[in-house]
């Protein structure tokens, strides 16, 4: 079993239990409905590739966390808000696509495993241009998987015959890791800055 199926154990236990529910408030996902898109995600994840010609599509790591984006994209305050999440999901994928080209080809010189570190990296870019939880959310998880698509394009441009796969084998730790940082930073973060803001007001009545 993956990390990024460990955790989506462990978040729904914790949303069985209750914790965490100010977050999902925030990002208007129920408890129903983020369990139901967990599962979803586990279990497409053991579900094979589903191939479309020269590209595999992954369930679990594809399908679902997009449909899951699209769910959170429509239910957004603003279309500014769902402006900035798709202008940062762009943002996003480039730098991860970047991320790739510098990380080393030879496994042995790989500190951590690329997919967790293309979660890693794109959970707090996209924390840095989403500024809301859903925004967040929503650049994370489409920034990792248009960075696939980006190194298919840029293979082919080079000649290189290969199979774009989204959100397969390891690509859905990353989908899992991206979205889970990018929404606890942004919640801790925001958290943080109110507790600051009420702080200086009571400061300030003082």
């Amino acid at each position: 079993m993956t990390f990024g199926m460990i955790a989506l154990l462990v978040m729904s236990l914790l949303v069985i239990f209750g914790v965490g529910q100010r977050v999902l408030d925030r990002l208007r996902i129920n408890d129903r409905t983020a369990l139901a898109g967990m599962a979803a995600i586990f279990i497409g994840g053991l579900i094979p590739a589903i191939p479309v010609g020269n590209v595999e599509i992954g369930l679990g790591g594809c399908v679902v966390p997009v449909a899951l984006c699209i769910w959170v994209l429509v239910r957004a305050g603003t279309w500014m808000e769902r402006a900035r999440a798709l202008f940062g999901a762009l943002l996003t994928a480039a730098a991860v696509w970047l991320l790739s080209l510098w990380m080393p080809a030879e496994p042995e010189n790989i500190v951590l495993d690329p997919n967790y570190a293309y979660g890693l990296a794109a959970g707090v870019i996209a924390y840095l241009l989403g500024r809301s939880r859903r925004a967040a959310f929503v650049c994370a998880v489409l920034g990792v998987l248009l960075a696939d698509v980006l190194v298919g394009v840029y293979n082919a441009s080079r000649g290189v015959d290969t199979v774009l796969r989204l959100g397969t084998g390891g690509a859905l730790d990353a989908v899992v890791i991206s979205g889970l940082i990018a929404v606890l930073l942004t919640e801790f973060m925001g958290e943080a800055i109110e507790r600051l803001v009420r702080g200086r007001r009571k400061e300030e009545a003082q």
